[in-house]
Formats: structure tokens, sequence, C-alpha cells
């Protein structure tokens, strides 16, 4: 690792990190009131006041006013250690931009923060060359799925060889890969025969979700057609980018954005939908985050009013209630970047409700982080297992046989922890359900 003291002015870290300093209202509006510690997953756990969202933004605006160094260990620390998971931003009675701020001093921290060698290839082949292409995310999708499906993953966990690696914990992380990949290359699917044609649909396929999650684009496309929509599969997008945006490369973050924006656009959409609640907030953000771009500032900010997550378009189409009753009893674990980063919370209550005979149990906490929060549970692996537990306690006591989510993460993270537990419950996305019931419909017709 890099022993060299960092000697880097305030202009030339922001321009090695691809961003602007963050403007001084964003963290002059908080009033450190104190409304947000109690919602804060880290404050909440360790009660420190550097570990809350007023000592973060503490913290940033230091580092802006050129009163703490940008290498300040405390800085780099909390930079990590906060979740983004914006709850809040959700409960802030000023209304600051929590997100935006964060993302900045994120940023700043990965022009500065010392790497070895070793972190620097990681850090490259993930987000300068895997996730830049979803080619290369297939790729990598398939080597994995012989990894779990010849016995090798088996043998590994057997033999202990993960262990003396310290991959054990991060394995039990892999999604398993489905049978078959969605790949975007400009399918169509009709409405169905009963429906009335009213909105054509571009679906962002997205990484994890479209080679771990193709039941999911399943549910989502056959659920649109029943609701009226003609769903397109745009050729040419990639990764949303939340990834890197979260993680500080904010460079690579507007290329993918610039990306998606030509693939999808170019459907001529009515709408564009998403079906992972991290991926459809961080969609929502093209606007800010491509604000100063000439070419795509204005076709950013029409690119966000027409994106929707799936479970607030479908409850803005009705939707169409099933006629078959699911006997199941459900539970809703609400994913951060739903509940509070787009403010959609009823709305998948809403489409609970169009399925009868649903047993459905709130769970407590259903809005706290569950500690997944992108790469988190990977790089913070002791507060995101504290998180789970919290969350897995609050869901057992539910006494529900499936658990709803709405984003990838969450339900790699729930299913690892439930799987963990030996806990007699399923874990489905909300539209799965929706799905359920409407082709239980269909094969009583």
């Amino acid at each position: 690792m890099s022993t060299q003291p960092i000697e880097l002015n305030f202009q030339s870290y922001l321009q090695q990190a691809g961003v602007s300093a963050p403007d001084a209202d964003l963290y002059d509006t908080c009033v450190r009131c104190g409304l947000c510690l109690e919602s804060c997953p880290t404050y909440t756990l360790l009660d420190l006041e550097a570990s809350s969202p007023r000592g973060r933004i503490a913290l940033i605006r230091g580092v802006n006013e050129g009163r703490i160094p940008v290498d300040a260990p405390g800085f780099l620390k909390q930079m990590d250690q906060c979740l983004g998971c914006l709850a809040c931003q959700a409960v802030c009675p000023s209304g600051v931009e929590y997100g935006h701020l964060l993302e900045a001093g994120r940023a700043q921290a990965k022009a500065v923060r010392p790497q070895s060698r070793m972190a620097q290839m990681i850090e490259g082949f993930v987000f300068g060359w895997l996730f830049m292409s979803l080619g290369r995310v297939r790729l990598l999708a398939v080597l994995m799925a012989v990894y779990q499906r010849t016995g090798l993953q088996w043998l590994a966990r057997r033999l202990g060889v993960l262990k003396l690696m310290g991959m054990a914990q991060m394995e039990q992380l892999l999604p398993r890969m489905s049978s078959s990949f969605v790949k975007a290359e400009g399918q169509s699917f009709a409405p169905m025969a009963q429906a009335t044609t009213t909105k054509r649909v571009a679906l962002l396929t997205g990484c994890v979700q479209s080679v771990a999650f193709a039941e999911v684009h399943d549910a989502t496309v056959h659920a649109l057609r029943v609701n009226g929509c003609e769903v397109v599969m745009p050729q040419g997008q990639e990764c949303c980018g939340a990834l890197h945006a979260h993680g500080g490369d904010l460079v690579r973050a507007k290329e993918l954005a610039r990306r998606n924006i030509d693939a999808l656009e170019a459907a001529k959409p009515d709408y564009v939908v998403v079906n992972a609640a991290g991926c459809s907030h961080h969609v929502k953000e093209y606007a800010h985050l491509l604000h100063d771009d000439p070419a795509y500032g204005k076709r950013a900010e029409h690119f966000v009013s027409i994106s929707r997550d799936i479970t607030e378009l479908l409850a803005e189409l009705g939707p169409k209630p099933a006629q078959t009753p699911l006997p199941w009893r459900v539970t809703y674990q609400e994913p951060c970047h739903l509940v509070h980063g787009q403010k959609v919370s009823q709305q998948p209550r809403q489409i609970l409700s169009a399925i009868p005979g649903l047993s459905f149990v709130e769970m407590g906490e259903s809005s706290m982080c569950c500690g997944s929060a992108g790469t988190y549970n990977i790089l913070q692996p002791e507060i995101a297992g504290e998180l789970l537990e919290r969350k897995l306690n609050n869901a057992a006591a539910t006494q529900a046989e499936v658990v709803l989510s709405a984003n990838t993460g969450c339900m790699i993270q729930m299913r690892a922890g439930i799987a963990q537990r030996g806990m007699n419950a399923k874990v489905m996305h909300l539209v799965e359900i929706l799905d359920a019931a409407y082709r239980q419909d269909e094969a009583r017709m």
C-alpha cells in the first residue's frame, strides 16, 4: 500500500474524482436538529455522532471549507461506513439532499484514498471492465453457473477451501444463476388479448437482475401485459451505473447513464420501467448526474420524468385485480431506495390488495435497512450482519411463509440470512406474487 503523503489541493482532488464540489446550499440546509438520528441504522447501532447523518454532513462541510484534510481517516471511514439508505433524507424537515452530498463525498474520498496494487486491480476489473458491459457480466455468470451446478460449489464448501481463502461469508451471498439469461435484443411483447393497449413500456434489464433473477423479468413482462402494456427490451442498454455512483466512480456512472438514455429513448416508450429498486432510484438520478452535460442534460430530465419502478407503474395502471384466491401468508421488507429514495411505500401494498385470499402481515421496522446496500454487506460485514439479524427477527415474528421485497440486493441478503438460520420462508419479488395470481387465473380459463 502506498505510504506517500497525500498533497492534493481542493480543486485537484475534485478534478481527479470527476465531480464538482457540492453546493454549499446542500449542507447549509442542515440545521442539526437531530430528527434524522433515530432513523439512521449506523447511529442506532453505534450511538456515535460521527456515524450519524449530521455528523457526516459536518465532515463533508469541513472538507469543502478546507478545515478538514480530505485524507483525514475519520472522513474516509465515514464515507465508507454510511449505508446510503437515505432514511435520514426521508425524514429531514429541512429537505437536505443527503444522497447527493454522500456521492460527492465518496467521490472525493476515492480520489485520495491509498490503495494497494491488488485493490486497484480488483476495482479496475469490477468497475472498469466487468460492469461496463452486460456481455462480460453474462460471461462471468456462465462461469458462476458452472461452479454452482457441477458440484464445485458443494466441494469447495465441504473441503473448507472458502474459509481458508477468507471468502466463505462473501460466497454465501452469491445468488444462484438463472437457468437462462435475459438479453435485451429489441424484443417486443404485445399486451394480453383481453387487455386494451394503453402504454408502451421499455424495460431496463440490468446486470445482476438479468442473469440471476430472470424469473423476475418474466413476471414483470407478464404482469405488464395483463395490465394492457406493450413491453419492449431495447438493445444497447447496460448496467444502470448505481454501483459506480455509490462507489464514487462518477465518470463511469455518467458514461453508463448516457448509454442507457440512448438505448431506451430510441424505443420511444411512454414509460421506462425498472424492477430493482436500487436501480430505479439511480435511474431517477440521471438528471442530477448529467445536469452539467450540454448534450444529455435536458434529455436526462425527460428520461427521468418517464422512469418508474415496477411497483410504482403497476399501481398507476390499477393494477388489474386477480380473480383466484392465493392463500399465502406474506410480509413485505421495504427496500431503502424505494421507500426512502423514491417515497414509494403505499404502491406495493396497493398491488398486494389486488390479490384475493392473501394474508398480509406488516413487518416491524419494515423500512429499516437490511444491510445489503449494494456492496456494503461485503465491505462492511459486521454492521451489515447486525442489521440482517434485526431484519430476520422482524420477519420471523410475522410467521410469514413468503418474505416479499422489490430489490435485487435485498433479496440476495434476505435469502442468505434465511438459509443460514434455517427459517421456513421463501423470498420473492413483489411482482412475482402478483404474476402468480394472474397465472392462476389463466390456468382456470
